[in-house]
């Protein structure tokens, strides 16, 4: 029960971060709910789905109200995510092998790849925002080479979100502001909107599939991320970007390598 209670204030972290920077609180969503609240990990990814979708809907029509949405930008983007993100949960997911494969005599179960290739996400995104980037120079193109390079990483980041459950903010972001040039406040208000409609579209494909769906743990952990996502959304004109990002990327490190390591140390 306690792990539970610490579940739900950790909920309140994972809105946090996405009112403040647009990303990286949807890939704490399936460690809060494999740890905490005990929740398989194949479940979680499409519990992860709901959460993150209902939450960043939320903080997208936020963002809207005070004009900081990209909306044609976000359509051209969300588009070929949202065929990556279902046919992943609809039709790759379910027809995955369990084992998916073995190194030597250790198989690796499909919970086992799904959380490892989390963590390693994790890690990765960690250390993208915890290092200093100076002011990308915008590359000049054609206005149909950026239709393609947007569309395309919208085509990625809907797999690895239907892969793994996480909404890809930490992905989408980097695309708005390099390939398309938006501002971070518009790139953010922008990627909440994709991450709440793609989530919950890949959620569609796992009601398909899915025998028990536990809506009330599901709406609980939604309803606390939507008041740490207003909270958010407050602070995010106070709080320096460089030090939100820094703080919450080694907190993202940190777990991610105890994830990491916990995985590992399963293959037996």
């Amino acid at each position: 029960m306690d792990l539970q209670y610490l579940g739900y204030f950790a909920s309140i972290f994972m809105g946090l971060s996405l009112g403040m920077i647009g990303g990286g609180g949807s890939i704490l969503t399936v460690p809060i709910l494999v740890y905490l609240f005990k929740v398989d990990p194949i479940l979680a990814t499409a519990y992860s789905l709901f959460i993150v979708g209902l939450t960043a809907l939320f903080g997208g029509i936020g963002y809207l109200k005070k004009g900081e949405v990209d909306l044609k930008t976000g359509f051209i983007f969300a588009i070929p995510s949202f065929i990556g993100v279902y046919l992943t949960r609809a039709y790759f997911m379910p027809n995955l092998p369990d084992p998916v494969f073995s190194i030597g005599a250790h198989p690796i179960s499909k919970a086992l790849l799904i959380m490892g290739v989390f963590a390693i996400l994790m890690l990765l995104a960690s250390l993208s925002m915890i290092r200093n980037k100076k002011e990308t120079q915008k590359t000049e193109m054609s206005s149909t080479n950026r239709f393609i390079l947007i569309s395309l990483e919208g085509l990625i980041v809907g797999g690895i979100t239907g892969f793994v459950g996480a909404g890809g903010g930490f992905l989408i972001i980097p695309a708005l502001v390099v390939l398309v040039g938006l501002p971070m406040k518009i790139a953010v208000g922008t990627s909440l909107f994709i991450i709440a409609a793609k989530s919950l579209i890949g959620f569609l494909g796992d009601l398909q599939k899915q025998a028990y769906i536990d809506w009330r743990l599901m709406l609980t952990i939604a309803g606390i991320a939507i008041i740490g996502l207003f909270i958010g959304m407050f602070f995010s004109a106070k709080v320096p970007e460089k030090t939100l990002k820094k703080g919450f990327g080694y907190f993202v490190l940190i777990m991610g390598s105890f994830i990491l390591f916990d995985q590992i140390s399963k293959i037996n």
